[in-house]
This record gives C-alpha cells, structure tokens and sequence, in this order.
C-alpha cells in the first residue's frame, strides 16, 4: 500500500519546491492571475486558500505565521487588508485552476490559476503607464530645445 503520499514531488528538491510556491504565492497574491504548468497549478491552490483564510483571521500571530510563509512585506499586507475584506462572506474556494492548452516547446499542459472575483487592474502592477513616458519625452525635448 502506498501511504503518505500528499502531493506532487514535480521533480524537484524540498527546498527548491518550498522557495518555489513561495515565488508564486507572492506572484498570485500580486497579480491575481498567473500562467503556469497544469501540475504546479494543482498544488498552488490548496496552498493559496489556506493563506486566504489565515488572513481572514486579523492577528498578529496570524500576520506572523503568513510573513513566515510568504517573506513579503506587502503581500502580507495585501492579505490581511484587500483579499481577507473581499473574501469574507466566502467559506473557501478562493482560486480557480483553468486549462489552457499546451507549451510551445516542450508541450507540457499549461494552466492559468486565478483568484475568484478579482481585480482585472491587479495584472497592471508593474506596468508602467504610457502618458507619463510621453510627457517626459516632451520635456526632454523641451529642455534639449533651448539650450
């Protein structure tokens, strides 16, 4: 009989499979979406309900322990304050694992795993915005201009 068998090794070391879902815990709880292989998706979601839900609970121990997991600052914050508000009045099933086809160069089966009722602006974090880099440019050129 085969017991204790828990979840997917992925052909990975312990340490290399914790910093991994530590990286894309962070990733989800920051863009609310992201795209990853079907296995790695699998196990990502049970981990990322039960960070919700430790998050639902406001203190400190609890601010502790996801600062443990996580090791981010915001992402922690981004818990407590926008997910656990959001998710209040739901019991669990905070993410959502969709297929979405295969790799282009291995064919390995790809995923997109997302939070439910998301923020579509969430994806645009990092993103710089185009009217700022035009504005810029024009001043740059404006100082160029009269010297």
């Amino acid at each position: 009989m085969r017991h204790g068998i828990g979840y997917r090794k992925l052909n990975k070391t312990g340490e290399h499979r914790k910093a991994l879902f530590k990286n894309m815990l962070n990733s989800l709880i920051k863009y609310e979406q992201i795209v990853t292989t079907l296995p790695k998706a699998k196990e990502l979601k049970p981990q990322i309900d039960k960070v919700i839900t430790i998050g639902k609970k406001n203190i400190l121990s609890n601010k502790k322990r996801l600062f443990s997991k996580l090791q981010d600052k915001r992402s922690v914050t981004k818990v407590f304050e926008e997910l656990s508000k959001r998710y209040s009045s739901r019991k669990g099933g905070y993410s959502r694992v969709l297929k979405a086809g295969y790799r282009t160069g291995d064919d390995a089966p790809m995923a997109v795993i997302e939070l439910v009722d998301r923020n579509p602006e969430a994806k645009k974090v990092d993103k710089p915005k185009k009217v700022e880099k035009k504005e810029d440019e024009k001043k740059s050129d404006q100082k160029v201009a009269s010297k």
